[in-house]
């Protein structure tokens, strides 16, 4: 517990826009004048990058110090690296920023974070996987603070029936950082006078877990609750995967087999599995087992990927599920008699209406540039509106008629290719194959995001051919690495200059 003689208290909190940064920062000064302190509070907006990330800044200063001393004290608008006592994080990457920035210190900094994330822009617009690595920021509090507390604390507040900032609130006065007393942070809730019960209750939960009492570190996970029974027609398909496909691969077959089903119907989660047995031929008669069966596992999950596309009727089938409502209703914490609505910003061009209609009709209305005058434009389609709704729903239902769609019979035709040449290269050498598997990562999303990325696929199976030697496979993976490193192709585009 820290007490002042000669220098303030300096609290840094640290939120994202939302999470209630400024609440808790209110709620920190008004705690510290009641236990006598002078409190001097600032706040430094962020960018939207980081969703209004925000530092809230408070110094404090005992009321009967400055008495003592007959003058006032001299209090800082902005913290300084190596001088912060305490952090307050609402998020896993913001406590990595406060250590980036220097205000977390091992010989004088106590660390309060929330260990869930809050993917940044930067991360999710990423070609590939583009989270930053969470436990390089565990790492780091751990070796740069004096003391790190660190707990989910978003799945603290649904559990508590309130906000991240009651349990961050909770976390503080439980971390015996500050001189002030439990029953003081308890009646600054109850001064508010706003969801009184609710915030006492996440903040009992938040002080518990600082303290090490019903930490989830310390407890075990709960039990998953057990899986479905799958139906009938499923389970002679689920024994293929167990007849047919190594151990190492059978995680991912089960979950493409779902997906392929979900996408379409028995008989496609079925052509998925024909698929996969042919390739764990090709896997068996070219050293699988003595390389962790590589090529089947990996062809496993991308094969699904690429077989469950992102095209208009799976796009309309997501965006009318009902779990999705319940997500959002779930996140922004709406009680049952409140109406949420669901305004979704859609822009179908041209292109992916064509795609949506039988092959032949398809290709004809592709060609009519005309008709792009009337998809222009985007469009709003309030999909929690029984009109918008059904609008969806309706679409979503023309996957009966996927199988004589343009996109299908062209989807389908470059997976045949793909995978013919994998069959080819593995045969010569096995290493190039699986990283030839693992450039399908580069056809995902819709609309123009999948027309670049299968564009720069083409790309990298056109600088293929006639294509061996040693090296090929770290050729393969650099020309892969380079087209995902920007959407518009610029990198591959050099990669592949070098190479001609």
């Amino acid at each position: 517990m820290l007490a002042s003689s000669t220098r303030p208290i300096n609290i840094a909190i640290m939120a994202l826009g939302g999470q209630g940064g400024g609440v808790m920062a209110d709620w920190t000064v008004r705690a510290a004048e009641l236990a006598g302190f002078r409190a001097q509070y600032t706040s430094v907006q962020g960018v939207a990058q980081r969703t209004g990330a925000t530092i809230y800044y408070i110094e404090l200063f005992p009321e009967a110090e400055i008495a003592a001393r007959g003058r006032e004290p001299v209090l800082a608008l902005m913290p300084v690296a190596g001088d912060v006592d305490v952090v307050v994080a609402s998020e896993l990457m913001e406590a990595g920023r406060a250590v980036m920035r220097g205000f977390v210190t091992p010989d004088r900094t106590t660390l309060i974070g929330s260990t869930h994330r809050v993917f940044a822009i930067s991360e999710k617009i990423a070609m590939a996987d583009g989270r930053a690595d969470g436990g390089a920021v565990h790492e780091a509090a751990q070796a740069r603070a004096k003391r790190w507390i660190g707990f989910d604390m978003d799945a603290t507040a649904r559990e508590g029936g309130s906000v991240i900032s009651a349990v961050m609130f909770g976390a503080l006065a439980g971390s015996g950082a500050l001189p002030i007393p439990r029953d003081v942070f308890e009646a600054v809730i109850r001064e508010s006078g706003k969801a009184v019960a609710a915030n006492l209750a996440t903040f009992a939960l938040g002080f518990d877990r600082a303290c090490g009492v019903g930490a989830a570190a310390t407890h075990p996970a709960p039990a998953a609750p057990a899986a479905p029974e799958p139906p009938a027609a499923v389970k002679p398909l689920l024994a293929r995967i167990e007849a047919e496909l190594p151990f190492i691969a059978r995680e991912f077959a089960i979950e493409g087999l779902r997906r392929t089903i979900d996408f379409q119907d028995l008989r496609y989660g079925t052509l998925y599995l024909d698929r996969l047995q042919r390739a764990a031929d090709w896997d068996a008669a070219h050293g699988g087992s003595a390389r962790r069966h590589d090529l089947i596992r990996e062809l496993a999950r991308h094969l699904a990927l690429w077989m469950t596309f992102d095209d208009t009727f799976r796009v309309a089938d997501l965006k009318t599920r009902s779990s999705r409502f319940e997500r959002f209703r779930r996140e922004i914490k709406a009680a049952d008699d409140q109406i949420v609505a669901v305004t979704e910003f859609m822009h179908p061009r041209l292109q992916e209406v064509a795609d949506s209609l039988p092959a032949g009709l398809g290709r004809w209305a592709a060609r009519q540039t005309w008709l792009e005058r009337w998809f222009s434009k985007g469009r709003k389609v309030q999909t929690s509106s029984l009109r918008g709704f059904l609008m969806l729903s309706l679409l979503a239902n023309g996957r009966r008629w996927r199988r004589s769609t343009m996109r299908f019979q062209r989807e389908d035709a470059g997976i045949e290719a793909w995978l013919e040449r994998v069959r080819q290269l593995a045969a010569s050498d096995y290493a190039a194959a699986v990283e030839l598997v693992r450039c399908q990562k580069l056809i995902r999303g819709y609309g123009e995001t999948h027309e670049r990325g299968a564009r720069n696929f083409a790309r990298i199976m056109s600088a293929l051919d006639g294509a061996s030697g040693a090296g090929l496979a770290a050729r393969i993976r650099r020309l892969r690495d380079a087209a995902l490193a920007d959407e518009k192709g610029a990198k591959l585009a050099e990669v592949l200059a070098e190479a001609a």
